[in-house]
C-alpha cells in the first residue's frame, strides 16, 4: 500500500528544498516518496511493535513505517492529547492502534503498560524506546530537578522499559528486539545539553552491554540516532533553537535535513528478518553531520551567547 504524501508534508520539503546557499553542489538525493519502503509489503504482518513517546515526532514517523508494512502498533505516552494524535495518525495505513498511557519513569505504570499491551494484541515483538525529555540550558543555570527529570525519562525509562520487555520474552523464550533512540553528542558531548548528552551516553552503552547479555537468548538490541529531521511537533525551545538558522540545508554536509520516513526506513530494517545477525550496533542517520567537516575549527561561541543569554549571575 502506498500512501500519498500529506499537503503539509510537500509543503515543507519544497520550502527546505528552494535552498540558494548550496553553490554548484546537488548534495545526497531526496529519498523515495513518503509510502515506499526497501521492505516488502506485509514483513510486518502478525507482529506487536510498542512505541514509547510514537504519539508525536519522529517516534510517531517511525510508528507509521511499521504500520504500513502491516504491524500492530501499541503507542504509550503520558499526555492524553499525544495518544489521540496517535491514534489519528496511524489508524487505516495498515496494522490495528492501540494507545496506552504511560509514564516510564515508573516501573509499575510500564508493567500496566505492557499488561494493556498484551490483552490487546500479544505480547510486543519490537520495542522502540523513543521517549525522552530534551531541552537545551547552560550548565550553570540548569537546577537538579532539570538534571534529574531529564536523566529519569532517557536514562532511565529507557532503562526500565527494555527491562520490562525482556523480561517477558525470557519468561517464555521468545525472541525479540529493541532500537533505543540515541543521540551523536553520546560520543561528542552536546553544549546546552549536558543533561540529555550524559543520559544518551548511558543509553547508548546500555544497547551494547544488553545486546551480550540478552544475545543468547534471542533478544537483539540495536541503537538509532537521527540527525536533524524538523517536523512540527518539535517543542517551543528547540524549534528556537532551529530556527536561529533561517537555511539549514547549506550547514549539512547532504545539503539538505532528513525526511522523518527515512528514520521510520532504518528502523523497519534494524529489526527485520533481514538484520537478524545486527545487534549491539547504533546507526546514525544524519547525512554525516555529526562528523567534523572543516580543517580548521570555527571560532569558539559560548553556549549562552548561542541562546542569546547575558552573563551568568548567582
Amino acid at each position: 500500500m502506498t500512501e500519498n504524501p500529506s499537503q503539509a508534508d510537500t509543503q515543507a520539503e519544497q520550502s527546505q528544498n528552494q535552498s540558494d546557499g548550496t553553490g554548484p553542489y546537488q548534495g545526497l538525493p531526496e529519498p523515495a516518496p513518503l509510502g515506499a519502503s526497501a521492505l516488502p509489503q506485509g514483513t510486518y504482518d502478525g507482529t506487536v511493535v510498542f512505541v514509547t513517546g510514537g504519539g508525536t515526532g519522529l517516534g510517531k514517523a517511525i510508528a507509521s513505517e511499521y504500520a504500513r508494512l502491516g504491524a500492530d502498533i501499541v503507542v504509550a505516552s503520558r499526555k492524553d492529547d499525544h495518544l489521540k494524535s496517535a491514534r489519528e495518525g496511524l489508524e487505516g495505513l495498515g496494522g490495528r492502534v492501540a494507545t496506552v498511557t504511560c509514564d516510564i519513569r515508573d516501573p509499575e505504570q510500564i508493567a500496566a503498560a505492557f499488561d494493556a499491551a498484551e490483552s490487546h494484541f500479544g505480547l510486543p515483538h519490537i520495542l522502540i524506546n523513543n521517549a525522552a525529555a530534551n531541552f537545551p540550558v547552560p550548565a550553570e543555570d540548569m537546577s537538579p530537578n532539570a538534571w534529574r527529570t531529564v536523566v529519569d525519562i532517557t536514562l532511565n525509562g529507557t532503562y526500565f522499559c527494555a527491562r520490562e520487555f525482556a523480561r517477558r520474552h525470557l519468561a517464555v523464550g521468545t525472541p525479540g528486539s529493541i532500537v533505543n533512540i540515541g543521540a551523536s553528542y553520546a560520543w561528542t558531548g552536546g553544549p546546552g545539553f549536558a543533561h540529555s548528552a550524559a543520559a544518551k551516553a548511558g543509553v547508548k552503552n546500555m544497547v551494547e552491554t544488553l545486546a551480550v547479555e540478552w544475545g543468547p537468548y534471542g533478544i537483539q538490541i540495536n541503537g538509532l540516532v537521527p540527525g536533524l529531521f524538523p517536523h512540527t511537533d518539535m517543542t517551543a525551545d528547540i524549534r528556537g533553537n532551529v530556527d536561529r538558522e533561517h537555511d539549514k540545508d547549506p550547514l549539512q554536509p547532504a545539503l539538505r535535513v532528513g525526511r522523518v520516513r527515512e528514520l521510520g526506513w532504518a528502523a523497519t530494517f534494524l529489526t527485520s528478518p533481514y538484520a537478524r545477525f545486527i545487534s549491539g550496533h547504533t546507526l546514525v542517520v544524519d547525512g554525516a553531520n555529526w562528523q567534523r567537516r572543516a580543517l580548521l575549527n570555527p571560532p569558539v561561541v559560548t553556549v549562552r551567547d548561542q541562546m542569546g543569554k547575558g552573563p551568568f549571575e548567582l
